[in-house]
């Protein structure tokens, strides 16, 4: 593996400054499309810098959270406008660094550009409540408050879109940040943050701490300084997050896996169905936890939807990000696409009929990155792994539904809540839909993927612990409410007592 002769180290960034690693160590970020190509080297970081960066950012919360919000607002506005400039550059980098296709980077660092400024208009609303008093002469009100450090941990597969989703509510709110990017994919975060100081964020507001979650993620999770964790990934590093946060009663939004769903029935338009599972299926290469891994196809349109789809995931070209003949990158890196290999065996032994894909692709360019085909598998039944576990790549599994009532009892029944789609033509299919099926988004005749950025964005079950990401919803999470009484009757008033 061709190794860059003086490649460039990205450094930590605390209280406004570019900080030299203490230990000198730092691990290579490669393209997952051509392992040849070094992006850049990042600082394998201790306990000892992230302690360093929330003493950082504990100190920036004492004024920053005095800034008036409109200001904050338009900190982050101005950081809008940086994003707009540098879009295509960083979409170039992202696809370098991450492998999906530049369209779709494209796509993630606009994204981010859509939360910054919805943030940044946030700063003028922050509202509350004001009610009358049931006392005379008494007024009530509410108002939020901030909270303090917020610890940030981001997932490499959606790698400025997700830390904008995290960075931009806490700083709106007047919180303070601090940031440990995916190990795979931490030039994205670089180039927010760089948006961020520029724009004017004053030092210690934000601060980046790169590393693995072993060292970094742990040492940022168990801080007792730090009131606040934010964190995407998987619902198994979910879980030991809620336990080291729930000693101390901190705050924990935790954002994990899906085994989304789309439904097919007999009435739906099938050419739109196909289009609907081609990108739901293998778009971002399946890297998404929204990606529609399972299809549950009435019978009467299986044979035929399964027909299209087989012929458009074979025409499928797999490749570099960057050329824009591709329609599906690599995947993330060589532990994932031993997973999915793994996972198609499992589907093999389980009897399901792979109908197309099932290799590593190999030869000439694919040797030098992690690609898979687009694999599919047919007649599954819905109690096997492949139609119940999260594989994170490029296959998906079709399960032939009697009716609608069966095909809402297969959505339901998995360990995750994130997302789900139904393909009809009839009202009220429709609506039975959206209100049985447990998920926190629900589509029709659209697939399983793709979040704005002013609707609440998170899953039930193991998806989620009930916060959600982005629109009001991020802002409930990045506050703590306060309830002021206000009396002016220059006497006691004893509420209840005083109002019987």
């Amino acid at each position: 593996m061709a190794t860059a002769v003086a490649a460039k180290v990205f450094k930590n960034f605390i209280d406004g400054e570019w900080v030299e690693p203490r230990n000198g160590k730092a691990y290579e970020n490669r393209n997952p499309a051509n392992t040849d190509e070094l992006i850049g080297m990042f600082v394998s970081s201790t306990e000892e810098e992230v302690n360093q960066a929330v003493d950082a950012a504990k100190e920036a919360y004492k004024k920053w959270r005095l800034v008036p919000a409109p200001k904050r607002g338009e900190i982050l506005f101005r950081a809008a406008e940086l994003l707009v400039e540098r879009k295509e550059e960083y979409a170039k980098d992202m696809t370098r660094e991450m492998g999906k296709v530049l369209a779709e980077a494209r796509g993630d660092v606009q994204e981010a550009i859509d939360m910054t400024y919805y943030m940044a208009g946030e700063g003028r609303r922050l509202f509350g409540q004001t009610t009358p008093s049931e006392l005379p002469n008494k007024f009530a009100m509410s108002v939020r408050q901030s909270i303090g450090v917020c610890g940030l941990i981001t997932p490499w597969n959606f790698p400025m879109a997700i830390p904008s989703w995290k960075i931009m509510p806490a700083l709106i709110c007047g919180n303070t940040v601090v940031i440990k990017p995916a190990q795979d994919t931490p030039l994205s975060v670089y180039h927010l943050v760089q948006a961020l100081m520029e724009a004017g964020a004053p030092a210690g507001v934000v601060n980046i701490v790169s590393g693995s979650g072993s060292k970094v993620g742990v040492a940022l999770t168990k801080h007792p300084q730090v009131p606040v964790i934010s964190f995407t990934g998987s619902t198994a590093v979910g879980r030991v997050i809620a336990e080291a946060c729930a000693p101390d009663f901190r705050h924990y939004s935790l954002e994990m896996g899906g085994k989304n769903i789309i439904l097919v029935m007999e009435d739906a338009n099938l050419d739109l169905a196909v289009d609907g599972a081609i990108w739901g299926g293998f778009g971002t290469t399946g890297q998404r936890c929204t990606a529609a891994s399972r299809l549950g196809v009435h019978k009467a349109v299986y044979k035929e939807f399964v027909e299209r789809f087989v012929e458009r995931a074979k025409a499928l070209r797999v490749g570099d990000g960057l050329d824009a003949t591709t329609d599906v990158g690599p995947c993330i890196n060589e532990s994932q696409l031993k997973t999915v290999m793994e996972y198609v065996e499992i589907g093999k032994n389980e009897g399901a009929k792979l109908l197309t894909g099932g290799k590593r692709l190999q030869g000439g360019a694919y040797d030098k990155g992690w690609f898979h085909e687009p694999t599919i598998f047919g007649n599954c039944n819905p109690k096997m792994r492949i139609a119940q576990e999260e594989i994170f790549g490029p296959v998906v599994s079709v399960i032939p539904i009697e009716n609608l009532e069966h095909g809402l009892e297969v959505a339901n029944g998995v360990a995750y809540g994130l997302s789900a789609s139904i393909y009809t033509r009839n009202v009220n299919r429709a609506f039975q839909a959206t209100r049985d099926l447990y998920t926190g988004i629900v589509y029709v005749n659209a697939p399983t993927i793709g979040a704005e950025t002013h609707l609440p964005f998170g899953g039930t079950k193991h998806t989620g612990n009930g916060h959600r990401e982005a629109a009001i919803a991020a802002i409930d999470f990045y506050t703590e409410w306060k309830t002021i009484y206000m009396d002016y009757s220059d006497k006691l008033q004893r509420a209840q007592i005083d109002n019987s």
